[in-house]
């Protein structure tokens, strides 16, 4: 029974507010595997009596079904240990970490991308200095191509060119 132990004065057991916020999270958790695809759930440790109902969440498009399916997928996951559910969070918080590395590359690369058009030779000497291994005569022919293109306004051909080699050049780096 819950209420305060008399003999210590202690609780005796989580409280209300406590569980509901506990199961939402684990409602939560359950939407955000039911929006990951096959592959990504495949990396994910999660137990084989899960897999059917994540799948049958996934399914339904219906607004009220879906969320009551999500629900019923939250009622199954909290009948699993607690350090199930705490590996499928840090295995998710590793994918986000992955997805946060991914953008930044991108990020980066948009900008190398600018300096070079903009900039010219000098960025392509940072760019050619610190990475040797880059093929110098194609990546100087994408940024001049790139910028005759951006000079006389014609559509972005060779700019998603240069932005392409330019981010697989900083993925290989990573």
């Amino acid at each position: 029974m819950r209420g305060i132990d008399e003999e210590t004065g202690e609780f005796r057991g989580p409280s209300r507010n406590q569980r509901r916020r506990e199961a939402l999270g684990v409602l939560e958790l359950g939407e955000q595997l039911a929006g990951l695809t096959d592959a990504e759930l495949a990396r994910l440790p999660v137990p084989e009596d899960l897999l059917p109902h994540i799948t049958a969440a996934r399914a339904i498009t219906s607004h009220i079904a879906r969320k009551r399916q999500l629900a019923f997928l939250a009622k199954q996951m909290r009948r699993e240990d607690e350090e199930v559910l705490d590996a499928l969070r840090d295995a998710l918080d590793q994918s986000g970490e992955r997805a946060r590395r991914e953008t930044a590359v991108l990020h980066r690369a948009e900008a190398w991308r600018e300096r070079l058009i903009d900039e010219g030779d000098a960025a392509l000497a940072e760019l050619l200095a610190a990475h040797p291994e880059t093929d110098r005569q194609a990546l100087r022919q994408l940024v001049r191509n790139a910028a005759t293109e951006r000079a006389k306004g014609k559509p972005p051909k060779a700019q998603r060119e240069l932005f392409r080699a330019v981010r697989d050049l900083l993925t290989a780096e990573e």
